[in-house]
């Protein structure tokens, strides 16, 4: 790479105040990981040239959703012809939706995700109407099992997840397998539905076969134009909140803590994935104002990246969620409480893997 090797972006920032858009050009430097952006509007530098080391090339590319400086900039264009050529990849988007048999194994099937170098950049855990089911299905209108299908995709939640990578349409769906992989040959046998399926309709995974489809069966699921898409599967009662830190879903971790979170005998009945606006987090992390020392850490962190979001039920037999959770800060976790979420994913007080809801009667309040 040359000394002054550059690649220039097109990113946009919404600004909440104003309620636009500001559009920057984002120009990035490999040799330092250095970035600089210039207002386009207003013609003028916006950040000096400034090292940025926790951005790196692979995360820029057009339609990635990064972090700087805890503003969320979404990359909408290639800056020159130069970055275009050079990065224009095969980058693709595709749906994962894991059916209601196999929702107990979320934790294992966001690792093989996460393994195979996909990145998940929406998830929600959701219930399905009787409509949407059928425009999912509306290819199978004709066959005998049509019903059939419509019932048991309306049975329980699905996580619906958007996931992006080269070749991302091909290669998930080598890894979902073939819809009845008892008639497969040996090659297909380590797939999703040979793992994880209980043959016939319930297999476990979904995944579109093209790109038109991915692109349509995301459209369902996450609608671009301000619809909602199918409701989440949050029950609002008797519920816990728990958060996946943005740094611990950078690490590829999500699906290690879900795991561990569901072997201890927990229900995860609702799951999102969330940018948060910083003004989002102050006024979640309110109560800790003026009571703990690293507040500030902890809403950079919070609104750092991407964080995942659960609606936690009672085990059984019940245990207190906020006890797996552990010491907030790792260290003490490490000595005291071995076994716990922070003791095992933690970094750092501010970088201790999880948020969880503190006192009893905040849970509803921090799920809603």
């Amino acid at each position: 790479q040359s000394q002054d090797e550059r690649y220039a972006f097109i990113a946009e920032w919404y600004d909440p105040n104003a309620s636009l858009f500001r559009r920057y050009e984002l120009l990035y430097y490999p040799k330092d990981s250095s970035i600089e952006m210039y207002d386009v509007k207003n013609r003028r530098t916006f950040l000096k040239r400034t090292r940025y080391e926790s951005l790196h090339l692979e995360d820029l590319y057009v339609g990635s959703k990064i972090t700087v400086f805890s503003r969320h900039l979404s990359i909408v264009d290639y800056g020159n012809q130069y970055t275009s050529r050079k990065l224009g990849s095969r980058k693709e988007r595709t749906l994962a939706l894991i059916k209601p048999d196999a929702i107990r194994k979320i934790g294992e099937l966001i690792d093989i995700i996460i393994n195979a170098g996909l990145t998940i950049t929406k998830a929600k855990m959701m219930l399905l109407s009787r409509k949407e089911a059928a425009d999912f299905y509306a290819d199978h209108r004709s066959k005998p099992f049509y019903h059939e299908l419509l019932q048991y995709i309306m049975s329980g939640p699905v996580l619906a997840m958007e996931i992006l990578g080269d070749d991302a349409v091909s290669k998930w769906k080598a890894i979902v397998g073939p819809a009845n992989p008892v008639a497969t040959e040996t090659d297909t046998l380590d797939s999703i539905r040979e793992n994880f399926g209980h043959g016939g309709l319930q297999n476990a995974a979904h995944s579109p076969d093209s790109v038109s489809s991915a692109a349509k069966e995301l459209e369902l699921f996450f609608p671009s134009h301000g619809g909602r898409g199918p409701v989440s599967s949050a029950k609002f009662t008797d519920c816990t909140c728990c958060i996946i830190k943005p740094h611990a879903v950078n690490e590829g971790l999500t699906g290690q803590i879900i795991k561990a979170i569901l072997r201890e005998g927990f229900q995860i009945s609702a799951l999102q994935m969330f940018n948060m606006e910083r003004p989002n987090v102050e006024e979640f992390y309110e109560i800790y104002k003026g009571v703990v020392p690293e507040y500030l850490e902890m809403v950079s962190e919070l609104c750092s990246g991407p964080c995942i979001a659960m609606e936690i039920t009672p085990s059984d037999p019940p245990k207190v969620f906020r006890d797996f959770c552990g010491p907030s800060d790792p260290e003490l976790a490490r000595h005291l409480r071995p076994g716990t979420l922070r003791a095992v994913f933690g970094k750092d007080k501010i970088q201790n893997a999880v948020h969880c809801t503190d006192l009893p009667e905040d849970g509803l309040l921090e799920v809603r």
